[in-house]
């Protein structure tokens, strides 16, 4: 199987690469680093990427950036961040994206556990999250010959200690990578997929 993931140097990014290593061919892309670099906000860099790789038969993006602060201030910038890149940035991975994926594969993007369990500050990219889980099940219902799926990370233990955060509610990166590893399973699609794994829905 061969897997294009977007955003691999990222934290959940590297736990996937591991989780996937042993079975598939693992095409790493980063903002910064990697066997390939795009910033996901760019479509034209999106499109060479996708003619440069070639057919596969996955595209998983732990990809995307979004602001996290006051409402009050937050400014225009902050907020078409997230709208610019986690959001229409994974949106034209399906766009773009779609024709490069194999016939039964799979595409799987990241929203994040705050679109259902916000908390102050979270505003922007609350907004953003739940629009992707909203894009996937829609778009969905229009793909025959991809699926399409979206995980919804919780706070991660590795990033809570990098962000001097308590972690005893996190979880592992290794534990959030078989989320990505269930959102390819073939009997899913149009799936919101959270923490634990049996809340698929």
């Amino acid at each position: 199987m061969k897997v294009l993931l977007i955003g691999a140097s990222g934290t959940i990014g590297q736990a996937v690469t591991d989780a996937l290593s042993s079975d598939c061919e693992v095409i790493r892309v980063g903002h910064r680093s990697g066997d390939h670099r795009v910033d996901l906000s760019q479509p034209d860099q999106l499109r060479a990427l996708f003619a440069e790789v070639g057919p596969v038969d996955a595209i998983i993006s732990t990809a995307g950036q979004a602001s996290f602060g006051p409402l009050a201030q937050l400014s225009d910038d902050a907020f078409e961040l997230g709208l610019n890149n986690k959001l229409m940035g994974q949106v034209n991975l399906v766009r773009l994206g779609r024709a490069s994926v194999r016939p039964g594969g799979v595409i799987v993007l990241t929203s994040g556990i705050l679109s259902r369990h916000p908390m102050p500050g979270s505003s922007a990219i609350a907004m953003v999250n739940g629009a992707l889980e909203s894009f996937v099940k829609a778009a969905a219902l229009e793909l025959d010959d991809v699926r399409l799926n979206v995980v919804a990370p919780a706070f991660v233990k590795e990033t809570m200690v990098q962000m001097g955060m308590d972690p005893t509610h996190g979880i592992s990166a290794a534990d959030t990578a078989k989320a990505y590893l269930r959102a390819l399973e073939p009997d899913l699609h149009g799936a919101t997929i959270d923490l634990p794994l049996d809340a698929a829905r």
